[in-house]
């Protein structure tokens, strides 16, 4: 096959997360396979215009701030070039394909959808601008094939029929696996990923009041970095929590492996998340996860199994969780143990295999309906 792949960005952009991740680890696989896949995405700082990554020939167009307006006319030039199909991710503003690819099928990819957390997160005006582009989605991609993360996402995409919406869910390198004799001697805490308003992470700041008086040698590590981090530093310091605190900023993904090896759980306060993808990494290196129970992170942790899911906001019920795992060592090695399982059923490979299939069964489709 010959495919047209279009993100925001590609995983050497310095704002690269979870989406570019899952893309490189399916699409990478796929072009290994031998089909072609040009990248269009935006540029930034020192980039090259046009490189070869994973297997893949890149195209970096406009900056993420204006990249969405460059699409339709790239999109048009590029398609004279005979591709087979086009794959939109809709990961935050969507590029509506639809609206401008006619001879050629798409597969849209969905990610997660903010509704009104965006509005948490961000100015009103931008956080309308985002909200109402995703109400959008289901009505401008209502006759377009998805595959998604997770069912959280497809039940945000009320609209779009059920057979049209296919989950695929994401998986973890190999290199995540359990270290039980790495595990930290004292109690330790930590939440990777990146530091948003809508992570959340101010509740589990809150609920390290309650933590401390009953583990007092208890440490929370925040590893990542984010818009809010300054915001967090000056409540940490509020709550007097700088001795129980450690934000330790960005890590290599071989010091991640290694803190969620040493982790006795790993704390996940979104408000909402695709998957959670951080949850089945500390899972396959033996770490339970506490996670509140809202769309994404719901899918992603098996409560009671792998972890438990908590009432969103309830800071005392993640705390008395928290203090739970710690106090109680035979379940904690029983979540362990349940969440190592868990992790091994998420494969790369399987995820590219599906995504192929899909592809695919999407081209044959097209044709037989034009033939």
């Amino acid at each position: 096959m010959k495919i047209l792949l279009i993100n925001w960005q590609d995983r050497k952009n310095p704002l690269s997360g979870g989406a570019e991740i899952h893309i490189h680890e399916i699409f990478g696989r796929i072009a290994k396979c031998g089909h072609e896949i040009t990248f269009l995405c935006s540029s930034f700082k020192g980039a090259e215009k046009r490189e070869i990554v994973d297997g893949m020939e890149v195209l970096r167009i406009g900056r993420r701030s204006n990249f969405n307006f460059y699409v339709p006319f790239a999109t048009h030039t590029l398609l004279k070039n005979n591709y087979d199909i086009v794959i939109d991710n809709i990961n935050k503003i969507p590029f509506f394909t639809p609206l401008y690819v006619k001879k050629v099928p798409i597969l849209a990819i969905g990610y997660h959808f903010f509704g009104r957390i965006i509005y948490y997160e961000t100015n009103p005006l931008f956080a309308s601008y985002v909200y109402f582009t995703e109400k959008l989605v289901p009505k401008i991609y209502k006759t377009e094939v998805f595959s998604v993360i997770s069912e959280s996402t497809k039940n945000d995409l009320k609209g779009v029929p059920d057979n049209n919406i296919h989950i695929i869910s994401p998986a973890i390198a190999p290199e995540y696996m359990p270290a039980m004799d790495k595990k930290s001697t004292t109690p330790l805490i930590v939440y990777v990923g990146r530091i948003k308003k809508y992570k959340c992470l101010d509740l589990l700041l809150h609920s390290m009041k309650t933590i401390i008086s009953e583990v007092p040698n208890v440490r929370l590590d925040i590893v990542g970095t984010g818009d809010y981090i300054t915001y967090l530093v000056k409540l940490s310091d509020e709550l007097k929590l700088n001795n129980y605190v450690n934000f330790v900023g960005f890590v290599t993904e071989q010091q991640k492996i290694e803190i969620l090896q040493s982790a006795w759980m790993l704390v996940n306060p979104s408000a909402k998340e695709g998957w959670g993808i951080t949850n089945i990494e500390a899972n396959a290196c033996g770490t339970p996860v506490v996670a509140s129970n809202s769309p994404g992170l719901r899918d992603s942790v098996v409560n009671g199994e792998t972890g438990f899911l908590v009432e969103h906001g309830n800071v005392n019920e993640l705390a008395t969780t928290i203090v739970k795992i710690i106090r109680d060592t035979k379940l904690r090695e029983i979540l362990s143990q349940n969440g190592i399982a868990w992790a091994k059923k998420f494969s790369w490979d399987s995820a590219a295999h599906k995504t192929i299939q899909l592809m695919e069964t999407i081209i044959q489709s097209k044709e037989t309906n034009t033939l």
